[in-house]
């Protein structure tokens, strides 16, 4: 009897309730703004590809490659990166309604701390932030979850236990 495997969706799914849980406890104890905590954040999702990647390769009883175990890990990136993406547009817009007007009046105080630009370029660089925030929002989310993604499954595919005598060419 074949052991059946489990989806790159389904650990997807479990990896982002993990990562949206941890965003929402952050979220309602006041700590959005605490920055080493945001770094934190990734440990589970980094935990969560490589631990994808080496039930895959145990599911498979070994007989894998380190390509078929990257494989499935960027697959199990791609769907978290989805869902996430979905979650980062719903948290802007509905849970934390502030956080654009909070970001914005950051990114004010920087540019007048350095003194370069003049109040009316900066009132432009803050009406184009606020305007493209949530593309540039997806944008982020996209771009660092695949490039952490693709990191977190290349040491997956790494440490994942692979049958030394496999070789699928002779299948």
């Amino acid at each position: 009897m074949e052991q059946k495997i489990t989806s790159p969706a389904i650990k997807g799914v479990i990896i982002s309730l993990i990562l949206i849980l941890f965003s929402l406890v952050i979220y309602f104890l006041g700590l959005t703004e605490n920055q080493p905590l945001g770094w934190v954040s990734l440990l589970p999702y980094l935990v969560g590809i490589i631990w994808g990647c080496m039930i895959f390769a145990k599911q498979m009883n070994g007989n894998v490659t380190f390509g078929n175990v990257f494989a499935h890990g960027f697959k199990t990136t791609a769907a978290v990166t989805a869902i996430m993406v979905v979650y980062v547009v719903i948290y802007i817009k509905l849970i934390n309604t502030g956080m654009v007007n909070m970001a914005l009046d950051k990114a004010r105080q920087n540019m007048e701390s350095k003194g370069s630009l003049s109040a009316s370029q900066i009132d432009d660089a803050i009406a184009m932030t606020q305007k493209f925030f949530i593309p540039f929002a997806i944008g982020g989310q996209l771009l660092m979850n695949l490039i952490l993604g693709v990191i977190f499954s290349l040491i997956g595919a790494a440490v994942a236990k692979k049958n030394p005598d496999y070789n699928p060419i002779e299948k």
